[in-house]
Formats: C-alpha cells, sequence, structure tokens
C-alpha cells in the first residue's frame, strides 16, 4: 500500500466532490471513499464508487479537502489526471469523472473507452 498525499495530482477531487464525499463517509461509518476502474459498460469501462474501512495491500492513498480516498494500482492508469466532480441539477445530484484519458464516453456517464 503506497501513501500518497496527492502532490503529484493524480487524480483530483474538487471542492463539491470532497464535501458529498465527507457526508457520504459519516453516513456509512467507513474511513475511506473507494474510486476503481472496472470492465464493463456499454463503452468498455466503468467508473465505481464504494467505501471501505481499510485499504488493500495495492491500493494507493490520497488526502485531499479533509478525506482519505483510494485507488487501487490498476485503475490509477485509467484515471491519471483526470477530476471527480460532483453535480447537482434539477434531476438529480451524481458523481463524475472527467477523464482526459477517454477516447469516447457512454450517454450514462459511467462507461468510457481508452
Amino acid at each position: 500500500m503506497d501513501e500518497s498525499k496527492n502532490l503529484n495530482q493524480d487524480f483530483k477531487l474538487s471542492k463539491e466532490a470532497c464535501e458529498r464525499v465527507k457526508i457520504l463517509l459519516k453516513d456509512e461509518e467507513c474511513s475511506y471513499f473507494r474510486i476503481s476502474v472496472l470492465g464493463g459498460g456499454c463503452s468498455g469501462f466503468q467508473y465505481d464508487f464504494s467505501f471501505d474501512k481499510k485499504p488493500n495491500d495495492d491500493d494507493m492513498i490520497f488526502k485531499e479537502g479533509g478525506i482519505d480516498y483510494l485507488i487501487d494500482k490498476v485503475s490509477i492508469d485509467f484515471l491519471r489526471g483526470s477530476t471527480l466532480e460532483y453535480v447537482s441539477e434539477l434531476a438529480g445530484s451524481y458523481f463524475k469523472i472527467e477523464n482526459p484519458n477517454a477516447t469516447a464516453n457512454c450517454g450514462c456517464g459511467t462507461s468510457f473507452s481508452i
């Protein structure tokens, strides 16, 4: 497990995303917010968000905006340079990743290809 203070900005969280994650972590009674990339979805890969009480051996730990979040060493290659946004619209609220590495995105917003 590697601990990073996110000095190299591999992955960033917007202020709105940090505030929302803080609320969710408290509700879930967990210590970490996990961001990962899974195979699947309509474009080949999909983003996954979950909560954990402790990191796995292959996790990188990032600290930003008063929260600790995890990204595994495989997922970080797909996410490098990306930003997690929290969007609140009339139709609903959701997390969205702005990924400069994605060559295509699905209309659902959770699936992408590289």
